[in-house]
C-alpha cells in the first residue's frame, strides 16, 4: 500500500509539473514580443542637446486594421549627400541613441531617426517583428517619395534588434547604398538558447518573433558591414561573425576592442570613421539611381 501510494504521489507531481511547464509554454508564446520590446516614452533629450541642428517629422504607417497611425522621428540634415535612417534596439527609444548619432553625423550623413509604434511619441500599440519591419517601410517610404532622396543615397544602420530591422529592410529594398548593423545577433532562436532560462523550452514550436537575420542574409544583394564589441555581454561578437562568413555580398567586418553592446562606436573612436569611410567607397561601386524630378 506505500509503494502505491507513493507511485500515485509521484505521477501526480510529474502530471502537475508537466501541466504547468506546457502552460508556461503557452504563455510565452501570447507574450514573447513583451519579453523581447522594452519600449521608453519619454524622451530623455533631443538632438538639440548635442548640437544638432533637427526637425521633428511624422511619419504615417497603416495598421492591420486600416487606421493610419504616427510614427515619431527626428530629421537631421547632414553635410553629404548620403542619408542614414538608424533603427535602434528594442530598448528606450531615439532619445537614448544620440550619441551614437552625432558620430555618425560627423561623418556627414543626414540622419533620419525614428520610433517604433510604441515608443516615444510615436502612436500605436505595443510592437511585435510584422509591425516594425512596417514601420522600416513606412520610414524608406518617407524619405524616397516625401523627401525625393534617391534609394542609392540611403544607408541602413541597425543597432542590436535594429540590425535585424535593417537586414529586412534592405532585403526589400536592394537598391538601397548598403546596410550597417552593430552588435547584432544570428537570429532570435539563437539569441534565446544563449540564455540559460530559456533552453528548458522548445524554441522551435514556441518561438513566433524569430528576427532571423541568418536565413535571411541568404537573399541580401547590398553591401554588407558588420561591427561588434568583442566585450559584448549581451550579444556574443560570434554571431557576427557567423554572420559574416554566411554573407555572400561585398562585406566587411569590424571587431572592437573592448567595446561593449552600447558604446562600441564611441570606443571604436577614429577607426570607426576609417571603417565607415572604407564601407562607404565600397558602396559607391553601386551604380546611383538618378534623382527624381518633381
Amino acid at each position: 500500500m506505500t509503494t502505491y501510494l507513493l507511485l500515485k504521489f509521484l505521477l501526480t507531481g510529474v502530471s502537475v509539473g508537466f501541466a504547468a511547464y506546457l502552460l508556461l509554454c503557452f504563455v510565452i508564446y501570447l507574450i514573447q514580443n513583451r519579453l523581447i520590446f522594452v519600449p521608453s516614452m519619454k524622451l530623455e533629450a533631443t538632438p538639440q542637446d548635442v548640437g544638432l541642428s533637427y526637425e521633428d517629422v511624422w511619419i504615417g504607417v497603416r495598421n492591420w486594421n486600416g487606421k493610419i497611425e504616427r510614427l515619431h522621428g527626428w530629421w537631421i540634415p547632414g553635410s553629404s549627400d548620403d542619408v542614414l535612417i538608424y533603427f535602434h534596439g528594442n530598448r528606450g527609444n531615439i532619445s537614448y541613441n544620440l550619441g551614437n548619432a552625432q558620430l555618425l553625423h560627423q561623418l556627414g550623413f543626414s540622419i533620419l531617426m525614428f520610433d517604433y509604434r510604441g515608443y516615444g511619441k510615436s502612436e500605436g500599440k505595443f510592437p511585435t517583428e510584422a509591425e516594425v519591419y512596417r514601420d522600416a517601410q513606412a520610414a524608406w517610404n518617407y524619405l524616397t517619395l516625401e523627401r525625393d532622396i534617391a534609394a542609392n543615397q540611403i544607408y541602413l544602420y541597425g543597432h542590436s534588434l535594429g540590425g535585424a530591422i535593417a537586414i529586412d529592410l534592405a532585403i526589400r529594398q536592394p537598391c538601397c547604398a548598403g546596410v550597417i548593423v552593430d552588435n547584432t545577433f544570428t537570429s532570435m532562436r539563437d539569441m534565446a538558447m544563449y540564455q540559460p532560462v530559456y533552453r528548458f523550452f522548445p524554441a522551435d514550436l514556441i518561438l513566433n518573433q524569430r528576427f532571423d537575420n541568418l536565413s535571411k542574409l541568404k537573399l541580401l544583394r547590398v553591401p554588407l558591414l558588420l561591427l561588434h564589441g568583442t566585450d559584448d555581454r549581451l550579444v556574443p561578437p560570434t554571431m557576427s561573425q557567423v554572420l559574416y562568413e554566411t554573407a555572400t555580398v561585398a562585406k566587411k567586418i569590424f571587431l572592437v576592442p573592448y567595446g561593449g553592446h552600447n558604446n562600441l562606436l564611441a570606443v571604436a573612436g577614429e577607426e570607426f570613421n576609417r571603417v565607415i569611410q572604407e564601407f562607404q567607397i565600397l558602396a559607391r561601386k553601386k551604380p546611383r539611381l538618378p534623382k527624381k524630378r518633381s
